[in-house]
């Protein structure tokens, strides 16, 4: 199990905005469904490495949330109330998100599992990603937003939508590291698998 546990960073400033991440995470599948755990802190849990990756990058992409991603088991079966969930995977996730209020200027994410090396990897490839998703423009994400990864010859239909050039739709691609950012999530997510550590892999092989 993966446990995200996300907390504001800039509620004083711009108001508690909790019920907001709630609703853009609402969309990905998940375990236990993202929702408040106190103050203003979401936590969720999801099954797959990839459905954590996507998690994260929403709450990064606001540029509000310290994000700690805790690698761990859950006691089953899984309650519908996170409140009412325990196991080593939320244990985790609140190490991970204290390390992440700690970052100072860095990317606010950090990762903690049973495997302290790999954890560290995958933090460290999450950040980069993190940092390429969170200092996006606006006007960059208005074409962004319409892409689909993996999906060929849709530039000139974003274009025809947003009423600009094939050229500045390619230009903003490029410039946000769109393509980079999407080969660089399956090794991320990888990476997160792999922080259950050898024994937890054993046990599924």
């Amino acid at each position: 199990m993966y446990v995200l546990t996300i907390n504001q960073r800039d509620s004083r400033e711009s108001g508690d905005r909790v019920g907001e991440l709630i609703a853009a995470l609402g969309r990905l599948p998940a375990a236990i469904p993202f929702q408040r755990s106190f103050g203003d802190e979401a936590i969720g849990v999801v099954s797959e490495a990839r459905t954590a990756v996507d998690a994260a990058m929403i709450a990064l992409r606001a540029r509000r949330w310290h994000v700690g991603i805790g690698v761990g088991s859950l006691h089953v079966p899984l309650p519908e109330r996170i409140a009412d969930a325990e196991g080593f995977g939320l244990v985790y996730a609140r190490r991970a998100v204290n390390r992440a209020q700690k970052t100072g200027e860095r990317v606010p994410l950090a990762v903690s599992g049973p495997d302290a090396d790999v954890a560290a990897e995958a933090q460290a490839v999450l950040r980069l990603v993190g940092q390429i998703v969170a200092t996006r423009t606006d006007a960059e994400w208005s074409v962004l937003d319409l892409m689909v990864p993996g999906v060929r010859g849709q530039q000139r239909a974003i274009a025809d939508e947003l009423g600009i050039t094939t050229q500045a739709v390619s230009k903003a691609v490029v410039r946000s590291h769109w393509n980079e950012e999407w080969a660089c999530r399956p090794a991320a997510a990888r990476l997160l698998d792999l922080v259950r550590g050898p024994a937890a892999h054993a046990a599924a092989g």
